[in-house]
């Protein structure tokens, strides 16, 4: 039986529709490629907007007092840090650099919650000065931040991170226990250390385990008030799923049989492309959902204790604000499919470095318009054309798509294939230099709502070097 390459066409916006599939956007695509040389990242902050807007919508319907950080780790493009000043929103940092960007971005120091384990001694000190929100994960950690605080005589904003129950085995957060040693400690160290609240984070995507866990939680914080805390925040952590592909098209489509890729690649598991519940979605479901050992919803547990619940969404919040372009260098015919090369690698696919494959079909943007295209005996026979993507280094594994993707015309040489929605981990978290290849950089594209420009938008390069 012939084999018949899968398509998984991935969700888009009207937006982002007139730049890769309209004349004018595809002709402004082409001209950046020929600007940059290399591939490059668009990016686009009104969609950062928006689903920053829809995630506060999520709260204020349910009527619960709730903050929304942007977790910077997500992308670092300078773009969404200023996106987040202007619109309201905390960052969620970790790292010195991550700090350092936000604030130069316009991020006020108390709009910052610093997050991450065994955080150096650099980085609390800087987080105390500024007033930053810090998730304190290790009772060795709490020690350090009460000594830096005494000696700068600054207060410290604290959450306590909780190690999931359900997650004994991971690495991040304290233990019931090691809880019950730290609650004395910093009540013994007010009013230089301000317990605000309790942290955590889950993996996966679940609604109920979430819900359960921000409910014991809350009833946490009522604990630690009894003891003269002040706990009145709880955050329930990232981890917002995205929803990439219809529904139908993921429920056909099967990742795992082997000759849809190159080499007959396999892979231990991928993300889940197709979520019914995702974005601020899921935040909605989650402040909807009735916890365990409750007669009443989170947002109601939420609003009676006077508890605020903070949300660290990253990838949801870039949620199609982004896509990443190559160029294609050459075309390889295999038997019965094609490998083609283009100009960046799959480091570009943050996929790669979980041992996995970004599985949404990329768009081909021709190189030459379809009614400018070959006729007659020069013209290609009936689709589709299937074929993988390789990168542009010297490396077997250096695969951008190892799957046979079907593409409705025969891909050439000079031709664009844009990669949608990039923009949550999958452009920057894994980039390298590898073979001195320059980092793609990142446009920034807006649609002016006055005056007609060339194209139809007007784009900048991303302010971050």
């Amino acid at each position: 039986m012939t084999f018949q390459a899968a398509s998984l066409p991935a969700h888009t916006t009207g937006q982002v529709r007139a730049l890769v599939r309209g004349r004018r956007g595809a002709a402004l695509l082409h001209e950046l490629a020929h600007a940059f040389g290399g591939p490059y990242h668009v990016l686009l902050p009104e969609r950062f907007d928006a689903n920053a807007a829809a995630f506060r919508t999520a709260f204020t319907e349910a009527g619960v007092d709730g903050r929304v950080y942007f977790a910077k780790k997500a992308n670092k493009a300078a773009v969404f840090a200023e996106r987040a000043a202007a619109v309201g929103l905390g960052v969620d940092v970790a790292s010195g650099g991550e700090l350092r960007e936000a604030l130069a971005q316009g991020v006020r120091g108390q709009d910052l919650v610093v997050t991450g384990p065994a955080k150096p001694d650099r980085l609390l000190e800087i987080a105390v000065l500024q007033g930053a929100l810090v998730t304190v994960d290790a009772l060795d950690e709490l020690d350090r931040v009460i000594a830096l605080a005494a000696a700068l005589d600054r207060p410290a904003r604290l959450l306590l991170r909780r190690l999931p129950p359900a997650q004994p085995d991971s690495r991040f957060g304290m233990d019931d226990r090691e809880l019950d040693l730290a609650l004395p400690r910093c009540r013994s160290a007010a009013p230089l250390v301000t317990v605000e609240g309790f942290a955590f984070h889950l993996p996966g995507y679940d609604v109920r385990p979430r819900a359960d866990l921000a409910a014991d939680s809350v009833r946490l914080c009522l604990r630690a008030r009894r003891m003269g805390l002040r706990c009145d925040s709880v955050s329930i952590g990232g981890g917002f799923a995205v929803d990439y592909v219809p529904a139908e098209d993921w429920r056909r489509f099967d990742p795992h049989e082997p000759r849809h890729y190159h080499a007959g690649r396999t892979f231990p598991g991928f993300y889940p492309y197709h979520s019914p519940t995702a974005g601020a979605g899921a935040l909605r479901a989650i402040l909807a959902a009735t916890p365990e050992g409750e007669d009443r919803t989170l947002a109601e547990l939420s609003r009676s204790s006077g508890v605020r619940l903070l949300a660290e969404p990253g990838r949801a919040l870039l949620d199609q604000a982004g896509f990443t372009v190559f160029t294609v260098r050459g075309v390889k015919p295999r038997d019965g499919y094609a490998i083609l090369t283009v100009d960046g690698t799959s480091l570009s696919l943050s996929e790669q470095w979980f041992n996995s494959e970004y599985l949404p079909d990329p768009v081909l943007v021709r190189r030459t318009p379809p009614d400018d295209a070959r006729t007659g005996a020069d013209a290609p026979g009936p689709g589709p054309y299937p074929a993988c993507v390789g990168g542009a280094t010297c490396l077997e594994s250096d695969m951008v798509t190892w799957r046979k993707v079907p593409f409705p015309t025969p891909p050439a040489a000079g031709d664009l294939l844009v990669y949608l929605n990039t923009a949550g981990y999958q452009m920057d978290s894994n980039e390298s230099s590898f073979h001195d290849l320059p980092l793609p950089p990142k446009v920034v594209v807006t649609t002016p709502s006055v005056q007609p420009v060339p194209h139809g938008v007007r784009w900048r390069l991303d302010r971050r070097p």
